[in-house]
């Protein structure tokens, strides 16, 4: 049995969420084969007060675990934020200052899609390297201040903080997955490379890396 204790990341819900901007991500920290420490990771789900059933973009329905005022960064490993309209109209406002908190704390936050505008909002990405959508997305914030700073890349890290565009579910994932140490190197990359290409042959390079 493993008793390594349990490792914990959360995952943002909101009434409209991107359900597949986070899913490669939650669905491998959930899955326990291939990884370095089976058995060791698990994702919980956080809303604001008052959301006691969220319906995905998608049409999922998903209930939350806990609440934002309750989620403290020494209780986590890291944040996701998938994106979503709401953040365009400026809502999740306390999600995006508890993304900063955080930061703060010198823990991870994963941000998504519209997620970005949302700690353009706080300023979280002016001093950091960052991505989106596009750069002109992130313009539209009038208090984004980081332009300077925009990297046109699928998926950007800097000091604890993931940004990604809205169609790189994969990267980011694999971005996740890299900073929370949840594979082998080499297992990682195979994984990656399966599902990016869809070549069977990545699958049993993946069951070898792991088994060793």
């Amino acid at each position: 049995m493993n008793t390594a204790a349990i490792r914990t990341v959360h995952l943002y819900l909101f009434e409209g969420f991107a359900d597949w901007e986070a899913a490669y991500a939650v669905a491998g920290i959930n899955a326990p084969d291939f990884q370095r420490s089976p058995g060791t990771w698990q994702v919980r789900t956080v809303a604001a007060a008052g959301a006691n059933l969220t319906r995905s973009m998608g049409g999922l329905s998903v209930m939350p675990d806990l609440r934002l005022s309750t989620l403290f960064p020494s209780d986590s490993e890291l944040l996701i934020l998938p994106g979503g309209a709401g953040w365009d109209k400026g809502e999740h406002l306390e999600a995006a200052r508890k993304a900063k908190e955080f930061l703060d704390a010198g823990k991870r936050v994963a941000a998504i899609c519209g997620a970005t505008a949302g700690l353009a909002r706080l300023g979280v990405l002016d001093d950091r390297r960052h991505t989106s959508n596009a750069l002109s997305y992130l313009k539209g914030v009038p208090e984004y201040a980081g332009s300077d700073r925009y990297v046109d890349e699928p998926v950007v890290m800097d000091r604890g903080l993931i940004t990604a565009g809205g169609m790189s579910a994969l990267d980011v994932a694999r971005a996740i997955f890299d900073t929370l140490g949840v594979y082998e190197p080499e297992t990682l990359d195979a994984w990656y490379q399966l599902n990016k290409t869809g070549n069977a042959a990545h699958f049993a390079r993946m069951a070898q890396a792991a088994a060793r």
